[in-house]
C-alpha cells in the first residue's frame, strides 16, 4: 500500500471505518486477502466510501486481480470527484484511458502530506532539476548575447523552492505558485519570493493572462510528470510571456513517443511530444538536453532539460 494514499477519510459509519483500520493493520501483517475481505465488507455498509474502495483496488491489484481492481477503483473515483487518491492514475495503469493531466486533489494531498520531507526525501535521490535548468538558461543566454538577466519571473509549481533559489540572483521580481499550500508554506520560509499563491496552474495562468501580467521568465521544474498531454501547458504559458521571454522546465523522459504513465504514476514524455507542444503554443525552442535528473530505486532518472523562447 502506497504511503500517499494512506489518508483516509471517514466513511461517516464507525462499522465501516474500524472495518478499514482493522483491514490496514491485516495488510500491514501481509494478510491481504483477510484485509480484502475486511474492506469488501467496509464498503458493503458505507457504498459511497472512496477511501475504502480505493484500499480495496489497492489490494486486489496485488492480489492479482486487475478486473476487481479496476472495479474497485472506479467506485473510489465516483465517490469522490476530486480523487484525492488518484483513483483515475490507477484505471490508467490498468488499462483505462488516462486523462490529460492528474486531478488537482490528487497532487494537492500529495504533496500537503509530503511538503514537511520534500527537500530531504529529493536529497536522497540525487535530484539536481534545478541546477540543470540554471546552466540551460545560462548557455540560451549566452549563444543570444543577452544578458543573464529577467525583470518579472514565475515559477510554476514551484514546491518548496527548490528552483526559486537557483534563479533569484538572476530575477528583479519572482514569483510563485503551487496546488499546495503545505508546499507553499515551506518556500515562504526560504524568503526568496516576492510573492506566492496556493492555486491550480491553468487557473492562476488563465487569471494572469485576463489580468494582462507578464512575464520575462517563466519556470516548471518538475512540474510536467503531472501531466500526460503537454500541449494544454504550454498553451497557457504563451500568453502571459513577454517578447523574448524564456521558457525553462524538465521532462522525464523515454525512449518512445507520446506520454507514458510510469510504475511510479508521473508521465514521461517523448522528445517527439515536447517539440510538438512547444511548437503548437508558438514557442521555439533554444535547447533540449537530455541528463539523469535523479535517481530511482538507485537508477538514473533520464530527462529532457528544455528552454523555450516566445
Amino acid at each position: 500500500m502506497e504511503a500517499a494514499n494512506r489518508a483516509m477519510r471517514s466513511s461517516g459509519d464507525l462499522l465501516a471505518d474500524r472495518r478499514y483500520g482493522f483491514a490496514m493493520a491485516l495488510a500491514e501483517r501481509g494478510d491481504r486477502e483477510g484485509a480484502a475481505d475486511l474492506l469488501a465488507q467496509a464498503v458493503e455498509i458505507a457504498p459511497q466510501f472512496a477511501s475504502g474502495w480505493f484500499a480495496l483496488g489497492e489490494l486486489r491489484e496485488a492480489l492479482g486481480d486487475p478486473g476487481g481492481a479496476r472495479e474497485a477503483f472506479a467506485h473510489a473515483q465516483a465517490a469522490d470527484p476530486d480523487d484525492v487518491h488518484g483513483a483515475a492514475l490507477r484505471l490508467a495503469r490498468l488499462g483505462s484511458p488516462a486523462a490529460d493531466a492528474m486531478s488537482a486533489g490528487y497532487v494537492r494531498t500529495l504533496f500537503d502530506q509530503y511538503a514537511a520531507r520534500f527537500d530531504r526525501a529529493l536529497e536522497n535521490l540525487a535530484y539536481r532539476g534545478p541546477g540543470l535548468l540554471l546552466a540551460a538558461l545560462g548557455r540560451a543566454c549566452e549563444l543570444s548575447a543577452r544578458p543573464m538577466r529577467f525583470g518579472r519571473a514565475l515559477d510554476l509549481g514551484c514546491g518548496t523552492g527548490l528552483a526559486g533559489v537557483v534563479v533569484r540572483p538572476f530575477c528583479d521580481w519572482l514569483a510563485g505558485v503551487d496546488a499546495s499550500s503545505g508546499m507553499i508554506a515551506q518556500a515562504r520560509q526560504k524568503r526568496i519570493y516576492d510573492e506566492l499563491e496556493v492555486g491550480d496552474l491553468a487557473a492562476f495562468l488563465a487569471a494572469q493572462r485576463a489580468s494582462g501580467a507578464r512575464y520575462d521568465l517563466v519556470l516548471a521544474a518538475d512540474v510536467c510528470p503531472y501531466f500526460g498531454d503537454l500541449a494544454p501547458v504550454f498553451a497557457a504559458v504563451a500568453p502571459v510571456l513577454s517578447a523574448g521571454a524564456l521558457v525553462g522546465f524538465t521532462v522525464e523522459t523515454h525512449a518512445g513517443a507520446g506520454a507514458v504513465l510510469g510504475e511510479k504514476l508521473r508521465y514521461a514524455h517523448g522528445e517527439d511530444h515536447v517539440r510538438g507542444a512547444a511548437a503548437m503554443a508558438g514557442l521555439t525552442l533554444q535547447s533540449v538536453d537530455r541528463a539523469a535528473i535523479r535517481t530511482d530505486g538507485g537508477k538514473p532518472v533520464p530527462a529532457l532539460i528544455v528552454v523555450a523562447a516566445a
